[in-house]
């Protein structure tokens, strides 16, 4: 049965995926936002959701149990090491399948400078973020501080995007999905959709993601759990393997249809907001458990493991002022070498 769940989420998921691809294109299109702002702002945060929301419940419906406190910091920290690393991997498999069928090959047509931004913002705010674990438990409101700071830098980093120059144009879109629903409507344009239509597909798509992904990683959970895994280590390898799987489909969509900058922004964006939001309610709610120990040595490990893949796919974008879909197959890499500390962790080797 859990197999069978599995799968229906899986298609619910890539469904959902597709709509909201589509739908946030012609959302950013009609406010006239810059590319930047569709993919690293509104699709990041979009398909964050699912994620977002797994630390978010551990956390404040826990009771405040270790248990709960474990599975949301777990949560919180997979989330950007699974963005630096699978889904690095993934869409830059996704880049060489479809190679033939692209003017530059395996080269990426993206921004770089849209890129470039977003990794500066994500280094300074989870290093701020990752120090602050190393912070002693008393006073609490060493904790707050650097809290008040990540909202600050994440404010910051939307209202940069925000104010770009509009790049998206009409005859770049593809129709949207749900246009049927303006065929009794009066429009100018015929080809240019309603806002509320426009609305309606995006929350359309988010509720198919959201639920997707929540019945997945109940399923997820399920078998892993029957395997005797810690908390803390299912929440870091195993649930954002499932939640992170709209940015992934997102990525993958986009890149097939060339439009590499929001394909990458979507990741990119991601790891921004994973690296605030989240991690400002570990720090309000369960400051206790945002503390490095020899317990949580592992599951903070993976911090390193982000920036590390991080630093080697785009240190060299920024300086050649190119990005080529072989040099996010780093990301695999990574992500191969930090799962098997975790199973040497649960073999009792390390």
């Amino acid at each position: 049965m859990d197999l069978l769940i599995l799968a229906i989420a899986f298609v619910v998921i890539l469904i959902g995926a597709e709509l909201f691809t589509n739908g946030i294109e012609w959302f950013g299109r009609k406010l006239e936002l810059a590319e930047g702002a569709v993919g690293s702002v509104l699709a990041a945060v979009g398909t964050a959701l699912p994620e977002t929301m797994i630390p978010i419940i551990a956390i404040l419906s826990g009771g405040g149990s270790a248990a709960s406190h474990g599975v949301g910091v777990g949560a919180i920290l997979g989330a950007p090491f699974m963005l630096s690393t699978l889904a690095m991997f993934v869409t830059g498999v996704a880049v060489l399948a479809v190679a033939r069928n692209r003017p530059g090959r395996t080269g990426m047509p993206v921004d770089t400078q849209v890129l470039a931004h977003d990794m500066r913002y994500f280094a300074i705010a989870y290093a701020l973020a990752i120090g602050a674990a190393f912070l002693p438990l008393e006073p609490a409101w060493l904790k707050w501080i650097v809290a008040a700071v990540l909202i600050g830098i994440y404010a910051w980093y939307v209202k940069g995007h925000f104010e770009a120059d509009p790049d998206v144009d009409a005859e770049d879109l593809a129709p949207l999905r749900f246009r049927k629903l303006d065929d009794r409507a009066a429009l100018p344009d015929p080809a240019v959709p309603r806002l509320r239509t426009v609305n309606i597909q995006v929350l359309a798509a988010l509720g198919l993601i959201v639920a997707g992904a929540y019945f997945f990683v109940g399923s997820v959970e399920h078998l892993a759990t029957s395997f005797g895994l810690d908390e803390a280590l299912l929440a870091l390898v195993i649930a954002p393997i499932a939640t992170e799987l709209p940015e992934k489909f997102n990525s993958v969509i986009w890149v097939r249809q060339g439009k590499d900058t929001l394909a990458m922004g979507n990741i990119t964006g991601a790891m921004v907001f994973q690296s605030t939001i989240p991690t400002v309610v570990a720090l309000l709610f369960a400051a206790d458990a945002w503390h490095f120990t020899d317990g949580s040595r592992i599951a903070f490990a993976s911090a390193g493991i982000a920036f590390a893949s991080s630093a080697l796919i785009f240190i060299p974008m920024a300086r050649a002022g190119r990005l080529t879909g072989r040099r996010l197959l780093v990301g695999g890499a990574f992500y191969v070498v930090y799962l098997a500390v975790v199973v040497a962790a649960l073999a009792g080797i390390v």
